[in-house]
């Protein structure tokens, strides 16, 4: 009897340091060698890619190859395969109206952009602005302090991974995250046409792009994963480079206004125009139809959306939407240490230099950038009318955004 209650607290004692052994084997080695991925990804390696009939990579031990096969098989049924879509007549550029090419502003031209004389200084001065500013104890805001723990997986539905090439990007609309949304995808290989997958960004539809299913997301983890979500999370944010794209949050709110409110988007219209005209702007029974509104001449206006955005009651009944959320509450900048950061206004520049960090450069090109009709210069324009308390609460409101990636205060804005 005692020998056998013996040899089970070995037992146990036994599978408790194997399971030890394997984490900090994971932790240690990390996802280049241990590839606890999904059905959509493929060893993270920084080379051409591979044909799916390509032999597998390392070789470990028996225990890992079953742990890894056991999480395998948890996974199969909640993956499936890699996503196929219908095939389409190849472009190579989207087709847009006039209406819509003039209110999104494409110019889809070859752009030389005048080269800085030291991107990586550039590149390291946004950098260490964004970690002086976490960390200075005096500068706050809400979801300052979190932890990355605190979280919601919710709010981590930004992050796309890449395991492939090991790459983490937060997409945040309105700063050409279609384009880089397209890089991922040619990257990752998570969408094919008739079994192939797409190598070239623009030949991806941009209906497909903006499809939830077609990326794999921080906030998709813990259904994948399980207890093991947010470590492996943690694994990824360590060895994987991570990146982003921002711009000034007073040209993004503009732009957002415009591509959601001055085109026909019955969607917007629905969950956000209504409302905005009953409640600012004296219309209690608005056109049923955003064509019907259009057609009357009733828009929102910006001073419409601007209130919006200053009414304490909006985000009591729900989280702003993606398109004017503030960037920190998208990418937790203070949680996540990004290893580059870039901007809008220099884009062309920041992606082949992003691509070249990637070493992925060889392999595709950014997509030609469009001329950002949405300039700075034109915000005394667009807020002419707006009264100087709602542009000084409207600062308050994106601060952190204009402090945290050093963008300017519009001191013209907020004073007479």
């Amino acid at each position: 009897m005692t020998k056998s209650r013996l040899f089970r607290l070995w037992l146990v004692l036994g599978s408790v340091f194997m399971i030890l052994l394997i984490i900090v084997y994971w932790d240690n080695m990390g996802p280049a060698h241990f590839n606890l991925h999904t059905s959509l990804s493929r060893p993270h390696v920084l080379k051409p890619f591979p044909s799916p009939n390509s032999a597998p990579g390392d070789v470990f031990t028996s225990s890992l190859e079953i742990w890894e096969s056991f999480v395998r098989e948890k996974q199969r049924p909640i993956l499936g395969k890699r996503m196929e879509q219908p095939s389409l007549p190849a472009s190579s550029k989207p087709v847009l109206g006039n209406l819509e090419e003039s209110v999104r502003g494409y110019d889809w031209s070859s752009h030389t952009a005048q080269q800085s004389p030291d991107p990586d200084g550039r590149q390291a001065e946004r950098r260490s602005v964004l970690r002086e500013f976490c960390a200075n104890a005096s500068f706050v805001f809400p979801t300052k302090e979190r932890s990355f723990d605190d979280i919601p997986n919710y709010e981590l539905n930004h992050l796309i991974v890449d395991d492939r090439h090991g790459v983490i990007y937060c997409y945040v609309p309105k700063v050409a995250c279609t384009n880089w949304k397209r890089v991922m995808i040619v990257l990752s290989q998570s969408l094919s046409d008739q079994g192939t997958p797409y190598r070239d960004p623009l030949d991806i539809p941009r209906e497909y792009v903006h499809n939830s299913s077609t990326h794999l997301t921080f906030n998709k983890f813990w259904r994948r994963y399980g207890k093991f979500s947010r470590h492996l999370m943690k694994i990824k944010l360590k060895k994987y480079t991570k990146f982003l794209f921002v711009r000034d949050p007073f040209v993004r709110l503009i732009s957002a206004f415009r591509s959601k409110f001055e085109l026909e988007n019955e969607e917007f219209y629905q969950k956000f125009a209504v409302p905005m005209l009953r409640m600012y702007s004296n219309h209690s029974r608005p056109p049923a139809s955003v064509s019907e509104a259009f057609s009357a001449g009733l828009r929102v206006s910006f001073a419409n959306f601007v209130q919006y955005l200053l009414d304490p009651h909006t985000e009591e009944r729900a989280p702003f939407n993606e398109h004017w959320r503030q960037v920190h509450r998208l990418c937790h900048p203070c949680q996540i240490d990004y290893d580059f950061v870039g901007k809008l206004e220099t884009l062309d520049q920041d992606a082949a230099q992003l691509l070249r960090l990637l070493k992925v450069d060889r392999l595709l090109q950014f997509p030609p950038s469009y001329r950002n009709r949405t300039a700075r210069s034109w915000e005394e324009g667009w807020f002419a009318k707006i009264p100087l308390a709602w542009r000084q609460q409207l600062y308050k409101l994106y601060e952190a955004d204009f402090v945290l990636f050093g963008y300017p205060k519009p001191e013209n804005l907020l004073r007479d």
